[in-house]
């Protein structure tokens, strides 16, 4: 089976993980063209380099089901 152009798994617990190359846009309208290599979008709401993660949600005891 071949693998999907675009991958997006959920860490337990952490960010969104995007393989792939695609282009994001985040609510203000900011493009991001992720190139293909493995890129992590937060998923906790406190990241300080939103779209993306910092590790934010391992201070603020992130909990994602």
């Amino acid at each position: 089976m071949t693998e999907p152009a675009v991958v997006v798994k959920v860490v337990n617990n952490g960010p969104y993980q995007v393989k792939g190359p695609v282009r994001l846009v985040d609510h203000d309208n900011n493009e991001y063209e992720i190139d293909g290599r493995t890129q992590l979008l937060c998923r906790c709401g406190h990241s300080a380099k939103k779209p993306f993660c910092d590790g934010a949600h391992v201070r603020v005891g992130f909990k994602g089901d």
